[in-house]
């Protein structure tokens, strides 16, 4: 047994990854090689290879117990169980680590003791989904380099800042984890950061948009805003939740606009009457879309995905949750000596 002190855990999170695991696997060794530590594969219950793939490598690997608690809040919690690192960087089952990265967030964090966590830049292999082209045109500021709010796609964490936030992931979230962990540091006076430096490459999904939103839809990955803000309440984590949450003013009103809609349908004013309201309503947010996109097949795909957050914000407010802190039941199928 090695008793040298562990650095960094890589936390892996996976669920059906037999396509990329391997060279997931392959790039957290090679990058902890550089600082010392450990790769921890958290496995969802897969039903493909990935576990044996997996298998293969020095690594541990510990599998979730229950497959009906999967969620996106579950993998890196309980990653982070068995992590022994002073540091712990989350990473996706379907991403690869750059050369290069990892030392240098660690020597960032070592001279910036104020610094709960640090990411990089996330290269997007996979461009051509309406989903990627939305999310580049509206842009987002946390992605820049300097002190950010969220670490959304990843980072590195201070084990300590992590304690004294009670938890590394809430394991009742289907999304929104990252941004959980952000708002429960950065309320206790911790900093994130973004250097300039590229961090991983992701390749994400290939599903057809519409696909996808049912895929989330069915996963319950679009109630993880609801399910945050359930969590939030009556905590002090909660006005940076609300500040932050831009999504969230954009889904009340699309729900707002729906509840308008039906109840003008349903009021007692004649039919003609209401149709010359109506029909210039129920327009309206598609012509929007239109005006700011310039594309039909946009607007479309923007308008049905704020309809099905907004239904996915409330199934997730009123979801019940189990404490956070629980310990999630899990057997270890890999755990080498160190």
């Amino acid at each position: 047994m090695n008793d040298k002190p562990c650095r960094v855990s890589i936390v892996i999170k996976a669920l059906n990854e037999e396509r990329r695991i391997a060279r997931a696997i392959e790039t957290a060794l090679a990058a902890v090689r550089q600082v010392g530590g450990e790769v921890i594969l958290a496995d969802s219950c897969s039903t493909d290879a990935t576990i044996a793939i997996a298998s293969r490598y020095p690594i541990k690997i510990v599998r979730l117990k229950n497959p009906g608690e999967r969620c996106c809040g579950v993998g890196p919690q309980l990653g982070y169980q068995y992590a022994e690192g002073e540091f712990v960087y989350i990473l996706d089952g379907d991403m690869e680590m750059l050369e290069g990265f990892l030392d240098r967030a660690v020597l960032f964090m070592d001279r910036h003791p104020d610094v709960a966590g640090v990411g990089g830049r996330v290269i997007e292999q996979n461009t051509q989904s309406l989903e990627y082209i939305a999310r580049t045109e509206r842009g987002s500021e946390h992605m820049a380099p300097g002190e950010v709010d969220r670490l959304d796609m990843g980072g590195l964490y201070r084990r300590a800042a992590v304690e004294q936030s009670g938890y590394f992931s809430n394991r009742n979230l289907h999304s929104y984890e990252e941004f959980d962990l952000a708002i429960r540091l950065r309320v206790r006076g911790w900093k994130l950061w973004r250097l300039p430096l590229p961090a991983v490459n992701h390749y994400g999904h290939d599903t057809p948009h519409y696909r996808l939103l049912m895929r989330r839809w069915q996963s319950r990955y679009i109630c993880g805003l609801g399910e945050l803000l359930r969590a939030a309440i009556g905590q002090p984590h909660l006005p940076l939740a609300l500040a932050g949450l831009r999504e969230l003013r954009i889904y009340l009103a699309i729900l707002a606009w729906l509840a308008l809609l039906v109840l003008l349908l349903a009021s007692p004013v004649v039919m003609e009457n209401k149709l010359i309201i109506a029909v210039p309503l129920a327009l309206a947010p598609f012509a929007f879309m239109l005006v700011r996109k310039r594309s039909l097949s946009k607007a479309v795909y923007s308008v049905a995905s704020w309809l099905l957050n907004g239904f996915g914000l409330l199934r997730g407010l009123l979801r019940p949750q189990r404490p956070p802190r629980t310990p999630i039941a899990a057997s270890c199928v890999a755990y080498p000596e160190q």
